[in-house]
């Protein structure tokens, strides 16, 4: 139950947040008005569970941050990863995460200057702000691996935002690195044809149970429910049957992490890879809580891609690394 009350807790504060945040337009002010930049010796911009295991998880988390005000009444597009306005939602989300699928596995999570949620309502906007966040996240991971990690194998897990920053870390992967990468998982994004043949770090998962490997999805109600640009995928898998064909699983599991466990009805959901567009699609959903804030819509399950299948992700992220452990 303790899981349930804190994903609770970073559901609720991110709704909020953003929606409170979200009457400012796109653009009023300079996009380059950036809090200070983190400092990962500094312990504070760090969320670490150490649980004394053989292997860790590095988790890179999505859009907790709506457009701010600053004093003088500039707006601010990124995190202040040393204000609790801003870090509040992001530290909910890092133990919401850790104890959804984080399993007996070390869990390493870094603060970073993230885009505020506005900004994917425009590419050219992600463009010019998305190389902040994922720099940040680059000095992290090096830090991570330099004085935190002590050799051990990893598991590369990102959601939405926190994905796409995390695939740019695997394209600048060396061999010495992703040997000891466990497995990747890419959540709530696509990824590209070009990404792949550009990347020889991303190996599309195949099974249950092989390493090194990128798993990926998208949960949709139909095809025409995923959000612009997010309609093709060249790595996709079902988290249910760990298929990568159209064979149907069945997944029983509570709609949303919003309503208290005891007042829910489980759905029986159908779950089913649409090869064709790497697409999840997903049938006989009842929540009703689900759309995100600026640029959800309706029949896409994107903020749901970690509540709906956590019992099968860790006890995915556990089998990977008993596998690769056993190698």
């Amino acid at each position: 139950m303790h899981h349930f009350i804190r994903i609770a807790a970073w559901m609720t504060i991110c709704l909020l947040f953003v929606q409170c945040r979200s009457a400012h337009n796109e653009p009023q002010y300079p996009v380059d008005v950036l809090p200070q930049a983190p400092q990962y010796s500094d312990p504070s911009q760090w969320y670490i569970t150490s649980r004394n295991a053989v292997a860790d998880v590095f988790y890179i988390t999505s859009t907790e941050t709506g457009d701010y005000t600053l004093a003088g009444g500039t707006v601010c597009h990124y995190a202040d990863t040393r204000n609790d306005s801003t870090r509040g939602p992001i530290l909910g989300e890092m133990q919401g995460v850790d104890a959804l699928i984080g399993g007996s596995l070390n869990f390493y999570s870094p603060y970073y200057r993230q885009c505020s949620l506005q900004t994917f309502a425009s590419d050219s906007l992600v463009q010019a702000r998305l190389p902040i966040a994922t720099d940040d996240v680059r000095r992290s991971f090096k830090y991570y691996l330099d004085q935190l990690n002590d050799g051990r194998p990893f598991v590369l897990a990102g959601f939405s935002q926190g994905a796409m920053i995390m695939l740019q870390l695997m394209k600048e992967m060396d061999n010495a690195t992703y040997s000891r990468m466990i497995a990747a998982y890419a959540i709530g994004v696509t990824i590209s044809q070009e990404t792949l043949d550009a990347c020889p770090s991303i190996v599309p998962a195949r099974g249950a149970d092989d390493t090194g490997v990128t798993v990926c999805y998208n949960s949709v109600r139909d095809p025409s429910c995923a959000m612009p640009g997010w309609t093709r995928s060249a790595v996709a898998i079902n988290p249910v049957n760990w298929r990568t064909d159209a064979t149907p699983a069945t997944l029983i599991t509570e709609p949303s992490p919003l309503i208290p466990l005891s007042q829910q009805h489980r759905d029986t959901l159908t779950v089913t890879l649409d090869p064709a567009s790497g697409l999840l699609l997903v049938d006989g959903y009842t929540g009703t809580d689900y759309i995100q804030p600026l640029i959800g819509k309706e029949g896409n399950y994107h903020s749901r891609e970690i509540w709906l299948y956590r019992d099968c992700l860790r006890d995915n992220i556990a089998l990977r690394t008993a596998h690769y452990l056993s190698h």
